[in-house]
C-alpha cells in the first residue's frame, strides 16, 4: 500500500530543496497531486499478476498474439517515465487459453511498478509461461525512455527493444513466425 502522506511530505521537501516555495499558490496542492499520481502509476505493487490469468479450455493449439499493448512505466533508476508498446505471443498447452484482455492486464500490472524494461519483459514472459503452462512464450517490448531523451545523452527518438523467449518459441521457425506476425504490417 502506498503511503500518500509520506510522499506528500517528501515532495514538499523536494520543492524546498530546489528553492521553491511549497506554499505558493501554484504549488500548494502539488504534494497531494504527486502522491495521488504515484498511487495510480505505481498501482502494480498492490496487484498480483497471476490473479488475472484465468484459464479456460478451448480446442486451440496454435500461436496467439496480442500486440501493440500500450505500456507506461517508471524507470527505477531516475523515476522518469518510459512508454511504448508490448507484444505478447504464446502457444497454449493442453488446450488451455486465457482471455485476450488478461494478457494486457498482466502487462499493466508489471508496468505499474518502478521497473527496468529488461526485467519487466522477463516478468511478463515468466508469468504467462508458468501460470498458463504454455508450450512457449515470446514478449517483445519497444519503449522510449525519458531518462535518455530529456536528460543525460538526450537522444530524442531512440527506442529500446527487449525480448524474452521461452519454450518452443526458442525454435527458429516458431520464433521467426512470431516476429513476422508481430512486425509484419509495418
Amino acid at each position: 500500500m502506498i503511503d500518500r502522506e509520506r510522499i506528500e511530505k517528501a515532495v514538499k521537501e523536494i520543492l524546498i530543496a530546489i528553492g521553491e516555495d511549497p506554499d505558493r499558490e501554484g504549488l500548494k496542492e502539488t504534494p497531494k497531486r504527486v502522491a495521488k499520481m504515484y498511487e495510480e502509476v505505481l498501482s502494480g505493487y498492490s496487484d498480483n499478476p497471476e490473479n488475472h490469468l484465468v484459464l479456460f479450455t478451448e480446442k486451440y493449439d496454435e500461436m496467439i498474439i496480442v500486440k501493440d499493448i500500450p505500456i507506461y512505466s517508471m524507470c527505477e533508476h531516475h523515476m522518469l517515465p518510459f512508454f511504448g508498446r508490448a507484444h505478447v505471443a504464446y502457444i497454449p498447452n493442453d488446450n488451455k487459453v486465457t482471455g485476450l484482455s488478461k494478457i494486457a492486464r498482466i502487462v499493466d500490472v508489471y508496468a505499474k511498478r518502478l521497473q527496468l524494461q529488461e526485467r519487466m519483459t522477463e516478468q511478463i514472459a515468466n508469468a504467462i509461461m508458468e501460470k498458463l503452462r504454455a508450450k512457449g512464450v515470446m514478449v517483445v517490448i519497444e519503449a522510449q525512455h525519458l531518462c535518455m531523451i530529456m536528460r543525460g545523452v538526450k537522444k530524442t527518438g531512440s527506442y529500446t527493444v527487449t525480448s524474452a523467449v521461452k519454450g518452443v518459441m526458442r525454435n527458429e521457425p516458431t520464433r521467426m513466425e512470431a516476429l513476422f506476425l508481430i512486425k509484419g504490417r509495418q
